[in-house]
């Protein structure tokens, strides 16, 4: 404790870290405000059946990601996700065509550019969801609880439509650039801090109704409320443990004389993460397990009902088999984009450096690639269990709305982002000559051991 409060006075006695963090609070500050602020001609007192709609399955998810926007009808209702969704795509985008690849490879100008297609589509995505996100809204509210622009129209106008549209575009527009001027001015990545927050404001919520249904007569008591919490920390120990393990590789640089002065002669170590796809592997499953949904609206059939509904049971046992399996193929399939052996292996030629044992170029690719197999395969197998742990505690009881912190996407980001912020505060400290936030001075974050989200 006296560690901590040491920590908390040297924060402060570094201007441009407190700047940065008081910046990052009240953009965040603003963000939650506006969470809660309804779209123009809705009554926030009736929106009890959008709540009920939105408290388990996708919609829950969504709306745990945007704060509890999407349930509040906010006028940042569809968040940050079509941002992320427009990211996704451009960084597939890079992967098959050549015009991406070679913005890729361009430096600050070919980013610059990809931030700017990025925004583009992301305009484009929310112009597509967002009168989805109104039709589904007019459907689940009560119809005085919308109130017409136009006194002589007794349903929701032309009008009203276009001007809602308007505003989910405009206002996942401005928390995008919330996101980026913490990136820039503020502490950690904007767009990651966002999403954590919008899920952290939800966790207190969770909490306390997860404890009053435990405290019921046939609820189980407070012990069984203190083993779930006691499971929850595990698994957070768990994707810490997937954030940042890694298994170093050694490299021995050779010795060079260059007229007066040695150069190399000394060795260092090349970390390889045991996730390096990060939450990636289960954004991609995601997205593919929710293709039954659509069967099941099309489908005709009894046989293809079932199948339909067999895999849109997200407690169901061949859901969540399907489900692990393709977070575990993805996982392969992702690291095996991100990582390249053979550019490292000639990287590492180029700078006469080799790993002791192995011969120069192929034999070092093929080691390393043998090494990341081998590694990625007990981080997939983690990254899965990860994934579908909010069905097993949901079999276990556990209520839908704090089963979904036990694991996922929402955990994986959680823990990413608060290793990377403490590591950029341990940054400010360390290069100041204060002490850090640990005895080592070294906290992992996910730029640090590897891919983030």
């Amino acid at each position: 404790m006296k560690r901590f409060i040491q920590t908390l006075k040297n924060i402060y006695k570094i201007d441009e870290l407190r700047r940065r963090i008081g910046y990052t609070l009240g953009l965040i500050l603003i963000y939650r405000f506006g969470s809660y602020v309804t779209i123009p001609g809705v009554d926030p007192q009736q929106l009890m059946a959008l709540k009920n709609q939105s408290s388990s399955g996708l919609l829950g998810l969504l709306n745990m990601f945007s704060g509890g926007a999407f349930s509040n009808a906010s006028i940042f209702a569809l968040g940050i996700m079509p941002y992320i969704s427009a990211s996704i795509v451009i960084q597939l985008l890079g992967m098959a065509i050549p015009y991406f690849q070679k913005l890729q490879k361009e430096g600050e100008s070919g980013r610059k550019k990809i931030n700017q297609l990025t925004r583009y589509l992301t305009v484009v995505i929310t112009a597509l969801q967002a009168p989805g996100y109104i039709a589904n809204l007019i459907s689940q509210l009560p119809s005085q609880a919308i109130t017409p622009f136009d006194p002589n129209v007794t349903s929701p106008s032309v009008f009203f439509w276009i001007t809602s549209v308007v505003v989910l575009v405009s206002g996942t527009m401005f928390v995008m650039w919330l996101g980026e001027k913490i990136t820039d001015k503020g502490l950690g990545n904007g767009i990651s801090l966002i999403i954590m927050v919008g899920i952290m404001a939800r966790l207190p919520f969770a909490i306390f109704s997860e404890f009053l249904a435990r405290m019921e007569q046939k609820g189980g008591g407070l012990v069984l409320f203190i083993v779930e919490l006691v499971v929850l920390v595990m698994v957070v120990l768990l994707c810490i443990l997937l954030v940042q393990g890694t298994r170093k590789i050694p490299v021995q640089y050779a010795k060079r004389v260059v007229g007066n002065k040695q150069y190399g002669g000394v060795r260092q170590y090349i970390p390889l993460k045991v996730n390096a796809a990060g939450v990636m592997p289960i954004i991609f499953a995601q997205a593919i397990m929710f293709l039954p949904l659509t069967i099941a609206g099309f489908a005709s059939s009894e046989s293809l009902q079932g199948f339909a509904a067999a895999f849109t049971n997200i407690n169901g046992f061949w859901y969540n088999f399907t489900y692990a399996l393709m977070i575990i193929v993805f996982t392969y399939f992702y690291t095996a984009i991100t990582v390249n052996p053979n550019q490292m292996a000639e990287d590492m030629k180029k700078n006469n450096g080799f790993i002791p044992g192995v011969k120069p170029g192929k034999k070092t690719a093929d080691f390393i690639d043998s090494v990341m197999s081998k590694i990625t395969f007990p981080g997939s197998l983690f990254l899965a269990l990860v994934a579908i742990m909010p069905a097993l505690v949901r079999m276990a009881g556990v209520s839908s709305q704090f089963a979904q912190f036990y694991g996922g996407t929402s955990l994986l980001i959680l823990v990413g982002v608060v290793l990377d912020t403490l590591q950029q505060i341990e940054s400010h400290l360390l290069m100041r000559h204060y002490e850090g936030l640990t005895k080592s001075g070294r906290i992992k974050g996910r730029s640090a051991a590897g891919a983030g989200f």
